[in-house]
């Protein structure tokens, strides 16, 4: 099994199908439209679909990272840290266990999408290498109706 180091005592690990409630449920604490556990359950089946989880000895999933990878690229689909966990690191080691597995893969470039009001993902992010490449206006639903434009980054892997 591979597993990565983490902050605060944690680890990380592949997920698997039966971390679907648990990723759903950390996933809906930090995205206003969360997905449901089905499809983190649909997502978890796929190979073409990788998720990391940080979580405790007793496997209690703090934070997890979820790729979409084809060909020579990846799309970082998500991540989410529990609101009580985060500011201490597990965002940026799931990052860095993503890009350390890889390594071992033809993935040359990793692409993602943020909210331009996330000023802390933002920072995290530029902070691992990733550079804007473009916008996407009205890209996020917000509670209050306003929706929020999404900044396109990338980060090579080689």
């Amino acid at each position: 099994m591979k597993l990565w180091m983490a902050p605060q005592g944690l680890h990380i690990e592949p997920g698997e199908p039966r971390d679907a409630e648990a990723l759903a449920r950390l996933h809906a604490l930090g995205f206003y439209r969360g997905w449901p556990k089905s499809d983190f359950f649909s997502y978890l089946t796929e190979t073409a679909t990788p998720a990391y989880i940080a979580c405790d000895a007793k496997r209690r999933v703090i934070g997890f990272a979820m790729l979409r990878v084809a060909d020579d690229e990846a799309e970082l689909l998500t991540i989410a840290v529990d609101p009580k966990w985060r500011g201490k690191g597990i965002g940026k080691a799931l990052l860095r266990a993503t890009f350390q597995d890889l390594l071992m893969s033809p993935v040359q470039k990793m692409f993602l999408e943020v909210a331009a009001d996330n000023p802390a993902a933002i920072h995290l992010y530029r902070q691992e290498g990733f550079a804007e490449i473009g916008r996407r206006q009205g890209y996020y639903a917000r509670a209050d109706g306003k929706p929020a434009t999404a900044l396109v980054m990338a980060r090579n892997l080689g």
